[in-house]
């Protein structure tokens, strides 16, 4: 029996081309992944945010956003939120494609985004995170701050900010 080799992932910036795409995975991992911990109808309020692809391309171009790739194709992608880039920056959003779930393209995605906060002076990493999620950033060295309650449209959606230190803040030992 001959193994399976192992994809090839890669990162790329993200570009205003690239909306579409983007969206089908937003929609994609929130339709398939996220069953067990939000109704259907949460599902389908949360996933309308990318309805109007031209205002979600306009949300990543906005931010510092990166496309995670498995053989050259594009099957993820995550968003640092922080225009100053000064103590403080967000996780504004990281989606993976169902497909590539397990593969390692979310861990690739939020250790480039800790870094590029990092190269930045950032002391501080946000980000609000589903309950799919929480488990995935919880061990990655997250750690819980506030519960949310987040209106969608007709329906309220549960999260949670979660944040991690890069860097000794200013006056700690």
């Amino acid at each position: 029996m001959m193994g399976r080799a192992r994809p090839t992932l890669a990162l790329r910036p993200y570009l205003p081309q690239d909306a579409e795409l983007a969206a089908e995975i937003f929609r994609a991992s929130i339709e398939e992944l996220t069953g067990d911990d939000y109704s259907a109808s949460q599902q389908e309020a949360w996933a309308a945010l990318a309805e109007d692809v031209d205002a979600f391309g306009a949300r990543l171009d906005n931010n510092l956003t990166l496309l995670g790739t498995m053989d050259g194709a594009p099957v993820g992608f995550a968003s640092l939120a922080s225009p100053d880039f000064k103590k403080h920056a967000r996780v504004d959003m990281l989606y993976v494609h169902p497909a590539a779930a397990g593969y390692g393209v979310g861990t690739m995605l939020i250790e480039a985004l800790e870094k590029l906060a990092k190269a930045r002076g950032v002391a501080r990493l946000s980000a609000d995170v589903s309950d799919t999620a929480e488990a995935f950033f919880r061990s990655r060295g997250f750690v819980p701050r506030q519960r949310n309650s987040v209106p969608l449209g007709d329906e309220w959606l549960a999260n949670t900010t979660m944040d991690k230190p890069l860097a000794a803040e200013e006056g700690a030992p």
